[in-house]
């Protein structure tokens, strides 16, 4: 039995993957797998019954369905594959291949979440095989797909995070690749890093502003955190003077970079 099939048997099933919403007393309305707040709702969310065939993957986390639909899987991400003279990043196709290879012949279900759609109109969700199989969550397990949630879409993290866990436990996949070591901050070059990035470093101040809150590596890198998506975090004092890891995407502006979290699963 091979080191991914006992990781699998391992992973719990969340049977209900539901996502909360209250509103606070300023009216804005927030988002959490849990709940937290004692007026919190479940939001309701349909799930597609039907089952379709795949007519394309287009790489490890995009696929087109037989009625046409580009579904985007949530949750995840897996690195670029080779397009427009760009080349692949280290992994990418090997998710690729591991998805065609899992979808050849067989059927899915879609279940979506909060938002239907993302900015470029492809079906967001979660798939599902005629076994219910977690097309999304395996992908993690293998090591093929770091976790990226992007709240208020909070189905399935539970699963998702601890499916991550394990595999880079076991060091499958990327987790085993030194393009997607963690770089200590104070090894960041002015040329930043390409593509999803893992930066280790102290913070040393918390700094909050009107639209984020700031965690302070040094003073060429910050990981800064929504407001409205603060009350998905612990206390954010809490990070200081802590040593932890961030995982996302850099933006660079002049000499300085910044990288957004947008949960806490990106914060180790």
């Amino acid at each position: 039995m091979n080191i991914l099939l006992i990781l699998l048997l391992f992973l719990p099933i969340n049977v209900s993957a539901e996502v909360y919403q209250w509103q606070d007393a300023n009216g804005k309305q927030h988002f959490s797998d849990h709940t937290a707040e004692p007026d919190a709702k479940t939001v309701a969310i349909k799930t597609t019954q039907g089952f379709y065939h795949i007519k394309t993957v287009y790489d490890g986390d995009t696929v087109v369905l037989e009625d046409g639909q580009k579904v985007r899987l949530l949750g995840i991400n897996t690195p670029e594959i080779s397009h427009r003279g760009n080349e692949a990043d280290a992994g990418g196709e090997d998710a690729k291949k591991w998805l065609i290879a899992k979808l050849k012949n067989g059927k899915v279900r879609l279940e979506t979440d909060v938002e239907k759609k993302d900015s470029y109109g492809r079906t967001l969700g979660h798939l599902f095989t005629e076994n219910n199989e977690h097309i999304n969550v395996l992908l993690v397990a293998a090591g093929l797909a770091e976790v990226s949630i992007w709240p208020p879409n909070l189905k399935y993290t539970n699963d998702l995070v601890t499916a991550e866990q394990q595999a880079e436990t076991a060091k499958l996949g990327l987790w085993q690749r030194p393009e997607y070591a963690p770089i200590p901050v104070e090894q960041l070059t002015a040329e930043g890093h390409h593509g999803w990035t893992r930066i280790v470093g102290k913070v040393t101040k918390v700094n909050p502003a009107k639209k984020f809150v700031y965690l302070e590596f040094t003073d060429r890198f910050n990981a800064r955190i929504e407001k409205e998506s603060q009350s998905l975090f612990p206390d954010i004092n809490s990070y200081q003077g802590k040593t932890i890891e961030v995982r996302g995407w850099l933006n660079k502006r002049g000499n300085k970079f910044s990288m957004l979290i947008r949960h806490p699963s990106a914060i180790k």
